[in-house]
């Protein structure tokens, strides 16, 4: 299961506003590299929508059959927020419905990408 926990506003190329909804993941232990302490986190994704705001405000709090889950991208750099540090990363995050394989999702993706 996944929670609805925010939306996002972005813009088309044509200049019209279109929304994502931000959803997260349950709470996950990880072992840090640097100090080997375990921590607590949970993996994001934003999933399009074609949604108005209004709804959107709506849903937040609503739960979802589903996962997060990590795919293989080509590499992108990305610039931590709170740090200005650019890194290299080679994976996203994405929202999988229930019985929807990585594997398909990651073509679906690839598709898509061919005809942007």
């Amino acid at each position: 299961m996944v929670r609805i926990i925010d939306y996002k506003t972005r813009q088309k190329e044509d200049g019209t506003e279109f929304y994502l909804l931000e959803v997260q993941g349950g709470i996950e232990m990880v072992k840090s590299k640097e100090t080997g302490l375990y921590y607590a986190t949970a993996k994001k994704a934003t999933v399009s929508t074609t949604f108005d705001e209004e709804t959107c405000k709506s849903l937040i709090g609503t739960e979802m059959p589903g996962r997060i889950t990590k795919i293989k991208t080509p590499a992108y750099q990305y610039t931590i927020k709170e740090t200005g540090e650019i890194i290299s990363l080679e994976h996203k995050y994405v929202y999988l419905p229930e019985d929807v394989e990585p594997e398909e999702q990651e073509k679906a993706l690839e598709l898509e990408e061919a005809f942007v």
